[in-house]
């Protein structure tokens, strides 16, 4: 998504209102989880759906 909305961390951090690490630990799968009201905002300014940008992953993956 980020790549098809020309936009890069950085700049997602800073309109979302995380740090750039906290957003790399979600872009990487690192994340156990993520606060809907997070989901929220990078959805809105991606433009995009939860599902668009996330996948259920199984825990022995």
């Amino acid at each position: 998504m980020l790549l098809e909305r020309k936009t890069t961390l950085t700049e997602l951090a800073q309109r979302v209102g995380i740090t750039v690490s906290n957003l790399s630990i979600l872009k990487t799968g690192k994340a156990k989880a993520i606060r809907l009201s997070t989901l929220d905002a990078i959805c809105r300014e991606l433009d995009c759906q939860p599902g668009d940008i996330i996948v259920r992953v199984d825990d022995d993956e």
